[in-house]
């Protein structure tokens, strides 16, 4: 269950997935780091309409997406135009797949590091956290995110290091970012990132989303 915070702008969707061996056992199969390239084939894609829905949905709280926190989902199409989007894991290659050609940012959180309930809500002025390794912030301030117990833990933009995908995970929770703009877009994204995630072997189920 994910409580949502009323926001005009927001089209939410998420949903578990339980894999049948830790990450760090099931590397990504060849079929699935083709999809990493920008010019695969794919039921979905960007454009510029999606990316301004997406940064305007971004905007709304007051967050600034633009230089170093700009949509996670602009970070793939120019790292994938590159060359440079490798494989990480079955469940992070999955979701970057989606969002690549979707357009929308999409988050991706080890449901057995973070700890519920969990709700969607635009994060307060001074909120952080550390986002990778190498213990650098992310301000948070006016950007939607998804909270935790412990606050804020994943958003459009970079998912928290504490919750994050590693060798030994075996439950996750995704979450993508969709914007009511761009029509049915986030229920389509859904249901094909669902399909490679059980195409991997995993068992899925929609979060049910309240609020």
């Amino acid at each position: 269950m994910i409580t949502l915070e009323s926001h005009p702008l927001l089209d939410v969707r998420a949903f578990t997935a339980d894999f049948p061996a830790s990450l760090g056992e099931s590397p990504s199969p060849e079929w699935l780091r083709a999809l990493l390239a920008s010019g695969a084939q794919a039921p979905l894609s960007s454009d510029d309409a999606v990316r301004a829905a997406v940064r305007d949905l971004l905007r709304h709280g007051g967050f600034k997406p633009t230089g170093r926190s700009k949509p996670a989902s602009e970070y793939l199409l120019t790292a994938a135009a590159e060359g440079a989007l490798g494989s990480i894991n079955s469940a992070v290659d999955a979701c970057n797949v989606a969002s690549l050609h979707s357009g929308l940012p999409i988050s991706v959180v080890d449901l057995d590091r973070a700890r519920p309930p969990f709700r969607v809500a635009v994060a307060p002025p001074g909120a952080s956290y550390v986002f990778n390794a190498s213990e650098q912030v992310i301000d948070l301030g006016g950007l939607v995110c998804l909270f935790d117990q412990e606050g804020p833990c994943a958003n459009a933009v970079k998912d928290a290091q504490r919750t994050k995908t590693q060798a030994d995970t075996r439950r996750t929770l995704s979450v993508i970012w969709g914007c009511k703009a761009l029509g049915d877009r986030a229920e389509r994204t859904a249901c094909w990132y669902q399909e490679l995630v059980e195409r991997l072997g995993a068992t899925t189920a929609r979060a049910a989303t309240t609020g």
